[in-house]
Parts: C-alpha cells; structure tokens; sequence
C-alpha cells in the first residue's frame, strides 16, 4: 500500500540523506532502542532537499511505517511549521527536547505517544517495512493545530495544503528469534 495512492497528485522534488536511502534498510542509528531493537538508538535521519514547487510557505516532515500490524500503520515522526526557508534537519533533529529544529517547527506525539522521532521496530518474524519519509510543501506559512494532535490529523489537515511532496522510502526487518 502506498499511503499517497489516494491523495492528489502533486509535484515530487529532490530528497536527500546519508542514512536513509531509497530502497534500502535503515541503519542500526535509525531504528528503536525504545522499542528493544539492538542497535536502535531513536535517532531522525538527516534529511535535505531542494527544488519545492514556487509559492511553498513551510514544509511538515513525517515518518510512516506502511506496513505496521496495523489497521492504520504507525506514525514514527510528524513535524511541521518548518519555515520555507530551511531546505534541512539534521541528523537527530527529532530528538525529544526538539533543540535540532527550527524555530516554529512543532513536533507532535508520534503513535507511541512521544513527541520525538521513534526509530523502526517492526515486530521480530513480521517481515521487511517500508518507511515513508516524507517533506511535504505546504502553501502555509503556519499550520494552527494542537502541539498535542496526532500525525493523521496533521497529514488530513496538510492534504488541501500540500503543493509538493518528496519521499524516500527506507525499509527495516527484525529476524525472528
């Protein structure tokens, strides 16, 4: 399933990181160690990008995992309010204390209810997820919405904003014991 499959079509731009690579697994660094996952240490990739469609006024970053145990999947990560005028995060940038954004970025409780970036943790046995990384140009400079909302609100609400989208897709599997 493609979590944009029945959003309007919009224009794609240039995405880049150095941990999260198209098509690839995430490193160790990127997946939970809140969740018990060797390794995972909960840190939000660095991401960049560039070539946002003109009249973009923020952006919102989100972290989905497609293909969670779910009826829903699972928000990792769901940040907006990024003034138009960064074109990147950090490494780590989704640290709970949120000292890696931007000025006027909030970043929402993701679905363990953390308001931080929570790393891969697919359930040992269940098989490769996908990780949608997204920045979504919004043609809004400031999204009114709770601090405490959902990321599923934050994306309904960005869906009639969005002129532009950018995604990586990352993967992540936990072998069975």
């Amino acid at each position: 399933m493609n979590p944009f499959a029945r959003l309007p079509q919009v224009p794609g731009f240039e995405l880049k990181s150095t941990a999260a690579v198209d098509g690839m697994a995430l490193p160790p660094a990127q997946h939970s160690g809140a969740f018990g996952i060797p390794g995972g240490q909960d840190i939000s990739p660095d991401l960049t990008w560039s070539g946002a469609p003109k009249g973009t006024k923020s952006y919102a970053v989100t972290v989905f995992d497609a293909d969670a145990p779910t009826m829903s999947g699972f928000w990792h990560w769901a940040v907006f309010n990024i003034p138009a005028t960064v074109t990147a995060l950090p490494a780590g940038a989704g640290a709970a204390d949120g000292a890696g954004l931007p000025q006027g970025a909030v970043q929402l409780p993701n679905d363990a209810r953390l308001p931080q970036y929570i790393g891969a943790a697919p359930p040992a046995g269940h098989g490769e997820h996908r990780y949608f990384i997204t920045v979504h140009a919004l043609d809004i400079a400031d999204l009114d919405l709770a601090a405490d909302g959902t990321p599923a609100y934050l994306n309904f609400t960005i869906a009639s904003h969005t002129l532009g989208r950018a995604t990586i897709v990352a993967t992540a599997e936990t072998p069975a014991s």
